[in-house]
């Protein structure tokens, strides 16, 4: 499923326009995307969590040639399923 796909999807089941649940879905996006922005986690009981890790700098290789190189620290987004969201999938 694409974003095209969930905005049909959500156009449908809520009986709105194309226009307005893309505008929505873009809405919760930059809302989600701010939140984690800031360090904050983002849950939806239920579905799921998005939370953002912080990942150390760490000695890596590169496939090719074998040589070591170093990789740079950074932030990194997670994301845990809920328990519906995992009892729907299983």
């Amino acid at each position: 499923m694409n974003k095209t796909d969930l905005i049909n999807g959500m156009a449908e089941n809520a009986g709105i326009t194309k226009a307005a649940a893309k505008k929505a879905l873009d809405s919760m996006l930059i809302d989600i995307e701010g939140a984690l922005q800031k360090g904050k986690r983002v849950s939806l009981v239920g579905f799921g969590s998005w939370s953002v890790s912080r990942r150390a700098a760490r000695d890596g290789r590169n496939p090719q040639t074998g040589k070591t190189i170093k990789i740079k620290a950074k932030n990194v987004v997670k994301f845990k399923a809920g328990s519906d969201l995992s009892s729907a999938v299983n």
